[in-house]
């Protein structure tokens, strides 16, 4: 489908067209073709499927999960078979007949969490929008996710339900989808609540505004906006919800812990852990909670103080962390960067042999003492120690542009990108000799 707009999206479009359409980032809008076929294509999502297939059957515990539905019932004894049949032969024309068989109906859907956990080309392809989104717009604390809708479905299982992040929703085809949304206001009037709708919502429908989905296209979904979706033919969906963290919710999680726990006492002898007096009988919990209620303030007077460098430091390795992982959640069991992990030869890292980052992964570093730096690499944690003088940083700006690196005759450089490639985000050409040697 032709496309007015460029690819990837530039920045114009993220400071001019994007908010305009969609006023102010507030109301859901159908950027039509915005999305090509070469970023992602239904046949990526299926081949997902086949990857957690591939690893439940050998055992690998992994972050990516798929869940199978029958109109609105999410059927669990479904999910085992589907897992572990023999697989479908061909695309997706063999596919649907296929999940048809298994769950016993003509109307299904398969919901797939972490998709790009478990697909190098979905990862990449769209974490082009995804780079062209952070560049543009911003970079969401949580990063984002691939969640995939596949299936017949005449309904989403959830029902009409409310998102609680900004999101966009990529749909691939090979058929259309029809989308419906309100406004979180118009549809407490309607219904008298925020609950989903499920059952027969066609009254509904009829007051919501309507997007006809087609491949390429991609619906952004402002926060707190109700929608469902219909179709009467299989087709493939991946929407990217951007978590976006309240802050009170970062601190409460993990900065503040940090540092009370800093502030908890070093050993016997600290202060801080002299043991509490005995209490009189007499004067009862009040003095036990005075001496609390003074002790606490004490602390967090201390700890006030400290929050600011904590914070500080918090947020930037996140921001590496998350920059370094391509922007997309991080979490664990990472099935594809276990998997080119693994394929990383490093006595194949010799002079001569190409080095390339796999997409859509970036190196990026955090200042340690003088001498050395903390290098992130798809969000690989905790990261590589290196000495500043092994990965300069012309190299490093060569990586992230794409380049291709043949490696010199230089010991530091070798063994930095032995180390990195634990992380699963480098791809690794042999030279010549080592090639023909392999193949011997």
């Amino acid at each position: 489908m032709d496309t007015a707009y460029p690819w990837p999206p530039d920045q114009a479009f993220w400071t001019g067209t994007f908010p305009g359409d969609t006023t102010g980032r507030t109301t859901p809008f159908l950027f039509k073709g915005i999305i090509p076929a070469t970023a992602a294509g239904p046949d990526d999502v299926l081949a997902g499927f086949e990857a957690i297939r591939r690893a439940h059957n050998a055992g690998t515990d992994i972050k990516a999960h798929a869940r199978v539905y029958v109109g609105e019932a999410r059927r669990d004894d479904l999910l085992l078979p589907a897992l572990t049949a023999p697989s479908w032969s061909g695309g997706v024309d063999a596919f649907v007949p296929w999940m048809q068989d298994l769950a016993g109906a003509e109307r299904f859907s398969l919901v797939i969490n972490n998709l790009e956990t478990v697909n190098p080309a979905l990862a990449a392809g769209l974490g082009t929008f995804l780079k062209s989104l952070i560049d543009g717009w911003g970079l969401p604390l949580g990063g984002a996710e691939q969640v995939a809708f596949a299936g017949n479905y005449s309904g989403t299982a959830f029902g009409i339900h409310e998102g609680y992040e900004d999101a966009f929703l990529v749909h691939l085809g090979p058929n259309a989808k029809n989308f419906y949304c309100w406004p979180a206001e118009q549809y407490e009037k309607l219904t008298g609540g925020k609950q989903p709708t499920y059952g027969d919502y066609r009254a509904l429908l009829e007051e919501a505004e309507h997007f006809l989905l087609e491949p390429g296209d991609a619906l952004f979904l402002p926060r707190r906006v109700f929608h469902v979706g219909t179709q009467d033919t299989f087709s493939v969906s991946v929407a990217m919800p951007l978590y976006t963290y309240p802050y009170a919710q970062i601190l409460q999680s993990r900065i503040i812990p940090d540092v009370l726990a800093e502030l908890g006492g070093d050993g016997p002898d600290d202060p801080l852990n002299e043991p509490s007096a005995m209490a009189d009988a007499a004067a009862g919990p009040g003095a036990v909670a005075d001496r609390l209620a003074g002790v606490g303030r004490e602390l967090l007077t201390v700890a006030a103080d400290r929050v600011r460098g904590a914070a500080r430091q918090h947020a930037e390795q996140r921001w590496a962390t998350l920059l370094s992982n391509g922007g997309w959640e991080l979490v664990e069991g990472d099935l594809a960067r276990q998997e080119a992990a693994d394929a990383f030869d490093p006595e194949q890292v010799t002079p001569g042999a190409e080095i390339t980052l796999i997409a859509p992964y970036q190196v990026t570093t955090l200042n340690g003492d003088d001498d050395t730096h903390q290098v992130l690499l798809r969000g690989h944690q905790p990261g590589v120690a290196l000495d500043v003088a092994a990965l300069d940083r012309d190299t490093v700006t060569a990586l992230n542009d794409g380049d291709t690196i043949v490696l010199p005759d230089n010991p530091e450089l070798l063994a930095a990108f032995r180390a990195l490639g634990a992380t699963g985000g480098l791809h690794l050409t042999p030279r010549p000799a080592d090639t023909k040697d392999a193949d011997a």
